[in-house]
């Protein structure tokens, strides 16, 4: 929603400025259409040229993140920490029953408790891969969390792709504006012997083309970009509770312990009070004895 206001404020104070301060949008509105169809298609034109259709399609999907914000939420992370409680104290418990949820989470009676994380599969496939290794008895846990570093880097990159396409777009843009306004000084030179109100016409036009590169840019955009890779850097930490939760358990802490770590790496906006948690973990503990 805050996205929504932040665009409206922007196009107000922009164009209210400039009518308020005498300027008149009759100019602006003919040579429109004509500037954005070669700015805007010559960046879209760039944007497919660097990029692949995967990328393509990534990008496109994750533009809808900058409006709706981050995936996870409060209740998401105090359900991470409550699936995570689960899975580690069964498989401290009887490191033989705890295979069949972490080879087929689909049909786990404890991952289906969790419908939200179940639907990520980079999250399930985190948290069983890991619980796999560990059931593997690796001799060194730090390998584990080496492993695990590489692979969250890996997936954050990947994920950062859209943010980084658009804001390449962005930088190009003011640029792309420059071009159009020299197109119309073309056609303004080419029109030299018309009377000064064409000619000051014309190259008003021209100036449009300046003012949309640069406006599109800095006002959208860019903006765009930057609002993205915040969202997704925020929806990183949620994969990184994962890792700080298992790489504790490798380092066999008490389960409680292990929760608690992943608890306090929590962002602070979205991080279950103690007591919160608390009566979240005794809940899962009165559900499993029944």
């Amino acid at each position: 929603m805050i996205g929504f206001v932040g665009i409206g404020v922007i196009f107000v104070m922009v164009f209210g400025g400039y009518i308020l301060a005498g300027g008149k949008l009759g100019i602006i509105l003919k040579s429109l259409p004509f500037e954005m169809m070669m700015i805007g298609g010559a960046a879209v034109g760039a944007f497919l040229i660097s990029n692949d259709m995967a990328a393509v399609k990534h990008t496109a999907k994750d533009v809808g993140k900058v409006f709706k914000g981050p995936k996870w939420k409060h209740d998401d992370y105090r359900d991470l920490l409550c699936l995570l409680f689960e899975l580690i104290r069964l498989a401290r418990q009887n490191p033989v029953a705890i295979e069949e949820h972490i080879e087929d989470p689909e049909n786990s009676s404890i991952f289906s408790k969790y419908p939200k994380i179940l639907g990520d599969g980079e999250a399930i496939a985190l948290i069983c891969d890991t619980m796999r290794s560990a059931s593997m008895n690796y001799d060194d846990p730090h390998q584990v969390e080496e492993v695990l570093d590489k692979r969250m880097e890996a997936n954050l990159n990947h994920a950062q792709h859209s943010s980084h396409a658009l804001q390449t777009m962005a930088d190009g843009l003011p640029a792309l504006g420059i071009v159009a306004a020299v197109l119309g000084v073309i056609k303004t030179m080419a029109s030299i012997d018309q009377p000064p109100e064409v000619l000051g016409k014309m190259i008003g036009g021209a100036l449009v083309g300046t003012f949309l590169g640069v406006f599109l840019a800095y006002g959208l955009v860019g903006p765009f970009a930057s609002k993205l890779k915040t969202v997704l850097d925020e929806d990183g930490h949620f994969y990184q509770l994962i890792r700080e939760v298992l790489v504790a358990n490798l380092h066999n802490h008490a389960t409680n312990i292990c929760i608690e770590v992943g608890r306090q790496n929590t962002p602070s906006h979205c991080r279950p009070s103690f007591s919160e948690l608390e009566e979240a973990l005794k809940e899962v503990k009165s559900s499993g004895a029944a």
